[in-house]
């Protein structure tokens, strides 16, 4: 590796960037370019490495202007073996301070595809070479107009009459089902969607709260005004409720407008999967979280592709 080197790049080389022809296109990405214009994505931030001027690796690290975290690795890409995107990942970590939490996009079901694993096998690989510990993985799915499930007329729904009682649910719900923009919240605003969604979604008119006998069993939150329509948070206190009150959320969605509905789920949730593929979502994509080694779980994984750097959104 006498003849490779690896450098930030300077204001005015996004072209080096591109010239790594993208290893899966099948994936929803925004544009490098897209990325500096909005701020996300800073030459500081990225960092390549040149083996005889060709661009041989690559990786972007994502940082909204105003985030209250730290830049999160959102593209990496190899031509080369890991050995390479190791040394990058550490010369780049040294000057960002430190590692930082690495996202790796997946397409859906990417462990089922060979020509998938091919490509995505080198970073991960570099990424664990250079301390980097897997912590988990993320689920995106979508909904795009496929016939809603019949409900059963066991529960009732109403909006939620306000943050008070929204809080005072969220409060009862240990681990909720869905959250759509957690790592989002996380990294621009420092916040827990999980324990204070209304910190990141300040709009309570969409909650809706599910009732079995005037009890409240579940609640949802669906946005229709964030990067695009989702299920923004979705918990329960009865699991029963849990396919009606996910037909409910995106019945609110769509006589909004939505044409698209889309939710993640931490990949181990099988049974909230389930319902969701029941309700007529599909997977779109899966990102793989890797963390510094002090860490203790998944940091924020950026759940929405809206342009890095653009208005922070709640997808």
């Amino acid at each position: 590796m006498t003849d490779l080197v690896i450098r930030p790049l300077v204001a005015g080389e996004e072209n080096l960037f591109d010239s790594l022809p993208d290893p899966l296109p099948q994936l929803r990405q925004v544009g490098y370019a897209d990325g500096i214009a909005g701020g996300g994505y800073r030459p500081e931030h990225t960092w390549v490495a040149l083996r005889s001027g060709r661009v041989v690796a690559r990786a972007a690290w994502c940082q909204p202007p105003g985030s209250a975290g730290a830049p999160w690795l959102e593209r990496f890409d190899l031509a080369a073996g890991p050995e390479v995107g190791a040394e990058l990942l550490r010369a780049a970590h040294a000057a960002l301070g430190g590692p930082r939490t690495y996202y790796a996009a997946m397409p859906a079901h990417w462990r089922r595809r060979p020509e998938v694993l091919a490509v995505t096998a080198a970073p991960m690989a570099a990424a664990r070479l250079a301390g980097l510990v897997e912590r988990g993985e993320r689920l995106r799915c979508s909904w795009t107009g496929t016939p809603l499930p019949a409900t059963s007329g066991r529960y009732s729904f109403r909006p939620a009459t306000g943050p008070a009682e929204i809080t005072a649910l969220v409060a009862r719900i240990p681990v909720p089902d869905v959250l759509t923009g957690k790592e989002m919240a996380l990294a621009v605003r420092g916040v827990d969607l999980a324990t204070d969604p209304l910190a990141w979604l300040d709009n309570p008119t969409e909650w809706r709260v599910a009732e079995e006998a005037g009890r409240p069993v579940g609640l949802v939150g669906p946005a229709g005004d964030a990067c695009y329509p989702l299920v923004a948070y979705l918990g329960l206190l009865d699991e029963s409720a849990r396919s009606e009150l996910l037909v409910e959320a995106v019945r609110v969605l769509a006589e909004g407008g939505a044409r698209e509905v889309v939710a993640d789920v931490d990949a181990h949730r099988v049974a909230v999967l389930a319902e969701l593929e029941r309700t007529g979502f599909r997977q779109l994509r899966s990102r793989v979280v890797f963390t510094p080694p002090t860490e203790a779980g998944p940091g924020p994984t950026p759940a929405a592709e809206a342009p890095p750097g653009s208005a922070p959104e709640t997808g």
